[in-house]
């Protein structure tokens, strides 16, 4: 039988509104979002760990408010006159330091939101700068908290969707059931399984969900 020929898709992840999964696990986070008046000082830090959401959620909140969105720090950047996100490393230079100071001094005195994304709270970000780190820990924090069964079959099923497949209820329960609570472990399952599924010309069932977890059992 000739090799089957595969071809690596785009992954195309949705950020719509109605693609956010809302469970116990991050209720809080979403309830904070879309409270901004209440933020002290105009500022919040959401805090979640790899995969868990805080992009998408950020950039739901940040086309609400017509928020500018920094997927990272440059070294400088124009100070803005609207709301803004930025997702902060998870380690800064030196000059990323610096243009976060200023930023964050420039939306506080302007009195405009500013959303800060990381996996982190800001006690653990490793921040030279004292004045950048005194008001960092100030400032609020909300976490995306570990996944649910039911956020975690939503985010698998989120996943395979931005691969462009249709995954059956019984086979997500059965992922659920087995993998590790975590939103990397999702990121990693749905990527081996798709990999599988390609090279093989075939759909994702639980059969084939059974040997790939077993094949690759970290």
């Amino acid at each position: 039988m000739p090799e089957q020929l595969t071809f690596e898709l785009p992954v195309r992840t949705s950020t719509a509104r109605g693609d956010f999964f809302v469970s116990e696990a991050n209720a809080l986070a979403v309830a904070r979002l879309e409270d901004t008046g209440g933020w002290p000082d105009g500022k919040l830090v959401l805090a979640g760990p790899e995969g868990s959401g805080k992009s998408h959620l950020g950039q739901v909140w940040a086309e609400a408010e017509d928020a500018y969105f920094l997927t990272s720090i440059p070294a400088q950047t124009s100070l803005p006159e609207t709301a803004m996100v930025i997702e902060i490393p998870e380690a800064l230079s030196a000059a990323e330091e610096e243009t976060l100071f200023h930023v964050h001094n420039h939306m506080v005195a302007h009195r405009l939101p500013l959303l800060m994304l990381a996996r982190t709270p800001p006690a653990r970000w490793r921040l030279a700068l004292p004045d950048l780190k005194s008001r960092m820990e100030a400032t609020d924090i909300v976490r995306i908290e570990p996944p649910d069964d039911a956020l975690l079959a939503a985010v698998i099923v989120k996943l395979f969707s931005d691969r462009q497949l249709d995954i059956a209820p019984a086979v997500i329960s059965w992922l659920v059931a087995r993998i590790d609570r975590s939103f990397a472990e999702a990121q990693r399952v749905v990527a081996l399984l798709d990999q599988a599924a390609l090279a093989e010309g075939r759909a994702v069932t639980r059969a084939l969900a059974q040997r790939v977890l077993t094949e690759n059992d970290p």
